[in-house]
Order: C-alpha cells, then sequence, then structure tokens
C-alpha cells in the first residue's frame, strides 16, 4: 500500500455528473477533497484545510480542465520534502476517479 494514497470516502453519480470525496493521506495539510466531474472535465473541488489560498487557488485553475491534464500537470508536486503535496492528492484523487 503506498502510505501517500487518498482513501475514497463518497461517491454519488447522477447522469454524466461524478461527485466523489476522498479523506488525504496524513503528510499534507489539508484533511478531505471533494471533486465533480462531468464527463472528463472538472467542474468543482473543493478542500478541508490546507492553506486556503493555496487551495483555492488550486481549485480554481483545475475548474474546467480535462481530468489527464490536471493529473498531468499535478501529479508528482511535493510540499517541504513530505513526499506530497495537496495539488499531489488532487492527481491521485483523480485517478481513483477515473479507474
Amino acid at each position: 500500500m503506498d502510505i501517500y494514497e487518498v482513501t475514497k470516502i463518497g461517491e454519488s453519480a447522477e447522469g454524466n455528473v461524478r461527485r466523489a470525496s476522498f479523506q488525504t493521506c496524513g503528510y499534507v495539510c489539508s484533511m478531505q477533497i471533494d471533486i465533480e466531474t462531468e464527463g472528463d472535465v472538472i467542474c468543482e473541488v473543493k478542500y478541508t484545510g490546507g492553506c486556503h489560498g493555496n487551495t483555492q487557488g488550486i481549485a480554481a485553475l483545475c475548474a474546467g480542465m480535462k481530468v489527464d491534464e490536471a493529473i498531468a500537470r499535478l501529479e508528482g508536486i511535493d510540499c517541504k520534502g513530505r513526499g506530497t503535496s495537496c495539488p499531489d492528492q488532487l492527481a491521485r484523487a483523480l485517478k481513483q476517479m477515473t479507474l
């Protein structure tokens, strides 16, 4: 098991719209990420906890972006040598949503 992996704690779907909530790993400041997608496009991202300005920025930049593009841009970003980050946790969550 990957110690940096996110844990899905809820999921729903209505037509082409999917909503999922993920608990982040213990190595980042945020505690939860809520994601809404429509098809392969991110509609909304909400973080619980974390650096408020940074997580709002990540969410705003990802809105309207294709899921694969967001994963490619965010995956592997490290915060202070922790091995992961709030952006990387979002990429991990998006990957789980595409399975």
